[in-house]
């Protein structure tokens, strides 16, 4: 018997180990930023303009405006938990071909943004980009883009405002059915200090939806993007399932292509 209470002594004490440190490392497992210098000058190939928003408590958020001539409105595009504005303003920009100018921000500690982040900041900070496009588009003419982390704070704000669409790429439930579905036998529910509820905001968005998901997606499951979709009216719901695509590759597939063309043309 000794072998065995060995074993499984040793399971138990693997097992705790790893919830402790899933706990206590979960923010630099979730938010996986690159900084850029304050000086860093962006060198994308479309037109755009550079600037920071000031936050309540101190904070400065770095955004870009990519600009077009007679714009149909703009894409105010929530990126996704790795990088920075000089990786994801190449991805965002490439959507001004479709007649919208696009807007995008990176989040505290992402690039030149400065503040600290908790889940509350960043829903506020989202709140406030929204706010910042008010200024200058009518809300019928708002188009809220979100990719992966960021299809909560689009989701979010979809929620509290009027937006004409809203677009998600790789959306989830919320953070507990990814965390519970990549790590089944750990108490998620106790462990979790970051929430991110795309299933209770997604109750409350009254505009057209377009939910883009691949069914081999190794970071989100495809099962949990097909979850926060059956929140969504029938009549207000497009839902384009991407045979074989991952995470980070959508955007190679036709299927793809046909629906953003369908969802801003």
């Amino acid at each position: 018997m000794r072998p065995f209470k060995r074993g499984l002594f040793s399971i138990v004490s693997l097992t705790i180990v790893l919830i402790f440190g899933l706990y206590l490392m979960q923010k630099k497992l979730i938010f996986l930023p690159t900084t850029l210098a304050e000086g860093y000058k962006y060198t994308f190939f479309e037109p755009f303009e550079e600037f920071f928003l000031e936050t309540d408590d101190g904070a400065r958020l770095n955004a870009v405006h990519f600009k077009v001539e007679n714009p149909k409105g703009v894409i105010l595009y929530y990126h996704g938990n790795a990088g920075d504005l000089s990786r994801w303003g190449e991805i965002a920009s490439g959507l001004i071909k479709y007649g919208y100018d696009v807007l995008l921000m990176d989040y505290r500690s992402y690039g030149k943004s400065t503040g600290v982040i908790t889940e509350k900041k960043l829903f506020e900070d989202a709140q406030l980009f929204y706010k910042y496009a008010l200024k200058n588009y009518p809300e019928e003419n708002i188009v809220v883009f979100g990719r992966s982390l960021g299809t909560s704070l689009a989701t979010y704000v979809s929620s509290q405002n009027n937006p004409k669409k809203l677009i998600l790429e790789t959306p989830f439930y919320n953070l507990k059915d990814v965390v519970k579905t990549r790590f089944p036998f750990l108490p998620v529910k106790f462990l979790l200090k970051y929430r991110f509820m795309s299933n209770s905001y997604m109750k409350t968005v009254g505009c057209p939806v377009f939910i883009f998901h691949g069914t081999q997606d190794h970071i989100v499951p495809f099962s949990s993007g097909k979850k926060l979709a059956a929140l969504v009216a029938k009549d207000r719901l497009t839902f384009v399932r991407i045979e074989g695509g991952d995470h980070n590759n959508l955007i190679n597939y036709t299927e793809y292509g046909e629906g953003i063309d369908k969802a801003l043309r």
